[in-house]
């Protein structure tokens, strides 16, 4: 018989603690402080008070909880001493069943890991969604996570513990995250299209109007049809367009959506995630034979990375009337122009069929979008889902300084005219003045010496500068600041800079009646609730320029980590997105009705 919420807030503390007995491997202090919190308004509020008791435990507890975990495949496998939670675990990643090698090599793993942290390595083998991991995918994390410092690998093992414990108090209430699985399985399946050169090595690449690119697109059409959405059709630019029309057919309609091409060699959630999110809330309206006051319209966009074109959001641009002419006679790596490979993927390649793309903004209510937040905010805060306050406004620079060349061995200190030099000192003071907004980022992501040589003093260096803020006047400034230290350091080591600007982009608040909705969604599902600008940017961003937009962000496993196979999230934080984006559809509902 499984819990319910009410009976454990009804309960008295020994009754509640009880009722959650293992949900912490012999660490009940967790729990009973949770409880105190009382009464909990849903699984997620639960959850976020054991990860906040835990935060604010000492250093010594935080260790003794990760001690009390036994070691995979240890000793306490061996002699059958695991709680019964643990060796459900255990088993069903395998770990009962290692070949002699495998066993070993887990052995030594743990041996390593005890002698350079102190404590046993801690992993969710049941893994992200639920079904548990392969025994190689558990060595290869083992592998992987044995090079991360000690202070980092302490706040990981803590993160898979309450991993861990999610699993656990889903199994003791019977709750299974449906929709959050469904996602994720679509996620897989459209995973297994990935260019040639990539796909080989289990790489996932997607780019623009490649074979692969074709298919994944046909698979999005296929599953939103199968959804029950009442229009599907690929456009001029290769968007993946589902309609669910309003209860009438001329309403006007929600617009949302995100991108399923990807960066070389990336992850599987970047983008796809916000297109799955939606399709799933319409494949459940379908279901109910439901029809809301407003239509629904999800964009699977076909190009936002800029990988194979220098046209980054081609697609997004294309409903928002900023389509460059000129993008059409671009050639990629190969000297395929745009224009052609648009033509052999069946798209009608003419600038009259791509502005007839442009989408009237009175026709639609907003534009939101769901993403995984590519970055470790969320991860480390123990929060699921997060709510956009902005996306970035951004710089870009492609930058050179120039000294003088001479011999590293002759001339002497107080003579030279070391461009690296000079480059260094900014790389620092781009670190220094972006951390003193607190929201800020500067990045010099390419840095070279061209020609360098080990035994010459470098006559020029190479670089690029990447600056971001969420208003366009703190970018500003940041830019501003940046450029005026970099001519300060060349004059006073007698070197001269050069600086073109490649790329300006506008910050895109979100629109605060939609970030509100993000909010209220959150607060009925009763899921911790905290604010952040996205650093990164998004289709919303062209969006922006003729709708109210706001994003919700979904927590990102491995640290955040994106643009990289790592990039993981859990079925669980996607049924949480999925059901916040019901939320949210639910609120304009009421609002179009009352």
């Amino acid at each position: 018989m499984s819990l319910t919420l009410e009976q454990l807030n009804a309960a008295s503390l020994d009754e509640a603690a009880v009722m959650l007995d293992g949900l912490y491997e012999h660490s009940p202090w967790i729990v009973r402080a949770a409880l105190a919190h009382r009464p909990f308004a849903s699984l997620a509020t639960l959850k976020h008070a054991c990860a906040q008791v835990v935060t604010q435990g000492t250093r010594d507890q935080q260790l003794a909880l990760i001690r009390a975990h036994p070691e995979l495949a240890g000793k306490a496998m061996v002699s059958q001493s695991l709680t019964a939670e643990s060796t459900g675990e255990q088993s069903r990643a395998g770990l009962t069943n290692c070949t002699p090698a495998e066993f070993e090599t887990l052995q030594k793993l743990n041996a390593d890991y005890n002698a350079k942290f102190g404590f046993p390595f801690i992993l969710a083998v049941r893994g992200p969604r639920g079904t548990g991991l392969t025994r190689a995918q558990i060595i290869e994390t083992f592998t992987r996570r044995l090079a991360h410092p000690s202070a980092f690998e302490l706040a990981e093992c803590l993160r898979n513990i309450h991993r861990i414990a999610e699993i656990r108090l889903n199994d003791k209430f019977g709750v299974e995250p449906v929709l959050g699985d469904l996602v994720w399985d679509w996620q897989e399946a459209l995973a297994i299209y990935s260019d040639p050169g990539f796909k080989e090595k289990g790489q996932l690449t997607v780019t623009y109007l490649t074979d692969a690119h074709i298919q994944a697109a046909a698979f999005i059409a296929r599953e939103m049809k199968a959804c029950g959405f009442d229009e599907v059709a690929t456009d001029a630019v290769g968007n993946v367009v589902g309609a669910y029309h309003g209860a009438a057919r001329d309403a006007k309609r929600l617009l949302t959506g995100s991108h399923y091409d990807t960066v070389r060699n990336g992850g599987k959630y970047d983008g796809r995630l916000g297109i799955f999110t939606p399709m799933a809330c319409v494949r459940e309206l379908a279901r109910g034979g439901r029809r809301l006051p407003f239509g629904i319209e999800v964009v699977a966009f076909s190009e936002e990375e800029g990988q194979r074109y220098k046209a980054t959001f081609l697609s997004s641009g294309a409903l928002t009337g900023a389509f460059d002419p000129s993008w059409l006679d671009q050639k990629d790596a190969q000297g395929i122009a745009m224009r052609d490979a648009m033509k052999a993927a069946g798209l009608p390649a003419t600038l009259e069929a791509i502005r007839a793309l442009r989408r009237d903004p009175a026709r639609y209510l907003g534009f939101v979008e769901v993403h995984i937040e590519q970055g470790p905010v969320l991860n480390e805060l123990d929060i699921p889902l997060g709510i956009v306050t902005s996306i970035n406004g951004s710089v870009r620079l492609l930058c050179a300084v120039t000294g003088m060349a001479s011999h590293a061995g002759t001339t002497p200190m107080d003579r030279r005219r070391d461009a690296a030099a000079a480059v260094a000192e900014l790389v620092l003071y781009v670190e220094r003045r972006a951390a003193q907004d607190g929201d800020s980022v500067g990045t010099v992501g390419i840095l070279q010496v061209p020609g360098g040589s080990t035994n010459v003093v470098p006559g020029r260096c190479e670089f690029t500068l990447d600056l971001r803020a969420p208003t366009d006047a703190q970018r500003d400034a940041l830019v501003h600041d940046v450029l005026h230290e970099l001519h300060a350091i060349c004059e006073r080591r007698g070197v001269q800079a050069q600086t073109e600007e490649m790329m300006r982009a506008a910050a895109a608040p979100s629109a605060p009646a939609w970030q509100q909705r993000w909010e209220r969604a959150l607060q009925a599902l009763g899921a911790p609730l905290h604010r952040l600008p996205s650093g990164a940017g998004h289709d919303a961003m062209k969006l922006h320029e003729v709708m109210p937009q706001a994003m919700l962000f979904v927590r990102g496993l491995n640290s955040g980590i994106s643009h990289n196979p790592l990039e993981s999230t859990s079925s669980d934080d996607i049924d949480l997105g999925v059901r916040a984006f019901q939320q949210l559809l639910e609120q304009l509902a009421q609002e179009k009705t009352t």
